[in-house]
């Protein structure tokens, strides 16, 4: 197992990719600290990976709280004895009414997509610093780059609320990818990694709820693979970010995406 004896925090972890984050990474013989809002399914989580035996513990968790993010980390810690992973996965995306393209619909985005990635490693970071190892992984995507959602622009109805939308979730990730370099270069010294995962558009309920169907089709089209994503499609690239097979990473963006960057 390329996890084993590690602890890991995962943010956003009760559904979608942080779930599946989550059980890969408790199969691999990780520890894993489940935060997100939605505690009841973070629990749901936890029973889950405790039935299949491995360690998990749900945390009730606004990323956008710095004190709360101080203090889950420090219960973890102590719990666990340390903390070598980190998965800044929470994230807005088609969460809250797609009517809404107001730029207070915006500022949740940052705060959330952005602003959480910086409490959340904030909070955790110095522990890291004191073992003096650590893996952060940023959750990019693809739409942080414009001409990516362009592509497949044609195919679905253009509007002034989607264009906003698009132009919110795009900043916020673009701004993820900013910081995994900065941090990079910040915590490399401390045998800390930063490094961030760049997903196409993965197949979550979320998504699902808030694309047309017929561009579904037009997604496995533009793929060099020919074939769209699941959730659980990102985790090996997950554990590999997180394990020893990556030791030499850093300030690294890995796209995993079936070949959609590449048109």
């Amino acid at each position: 197992m390329k996890l084993q004896d590690k602890v890991a925090v995962i943010t956003g972890a009760a559904q979608g990719i942080g779930r599946e984050y989550a059980l890969r990474f408790a199969q691999e013989g990780a520890a894993v600290a489940l935060l997100d809002r939605r505690i009841d399914q973070a629990r749901e989580v936890e029973k889950e990976i405790a039935a299949q035996g491995g360690q998990a513990a749900a945390f009730d968790a606004d990323v956008t709280s710095e004190k709360r993010m101080e203090q889950i980390a420090g219960e973890v810690a102590g719990k666990y004895g340390r903390i070598d992973a980190l998965i800044n996965n929470a994230a807005l995306y088609y969460d809250i009414d797609l009517a809404d393209s107001t730029i207070e619909y915006g500022r949740k985005v940052m705060d959330v997509n952005v602003f959480g990635v910086l409490t959340a490693t904030w909070a955790v970071v110095p522990y890291m610093i004191k073992q003096r190892s650590g893996s952060i992984i940023n959750i990019a995507s693809n739409a942080a780059w414009p001409g990516i959602a362009a592509r497949g622009a044609k195919f679905t109805t253009i509007t002034e609320t989607n264009v906003r939308r698009a132009y919110y979730y795009g900043l916020s990730k673009a701004a993820v990818v900013h910081l995994t370099q900065a941090m990079a270069i910040d915590y490399g010294a401390y045998n800390v990694r930063v490094n961030a995962l760049v997903p196409g558009v993965v197949l979550t309920e979320a998504t699902l709820k808030s694309l047309p169907e017929e561009f579904i089709g037009v997604l496995r089209n533009q793929a060099l693979l020919g074939r769209t994503m699941e959730p659980r499609d990102m985790t090996g690239a997950a554990v590999f970010l997180a394990s020893d097979d990556s030791a030499l990473m850093t300030s690294q963006l890995l796209v995993v995406d079936a070949g959609r960057k590449l048109w």
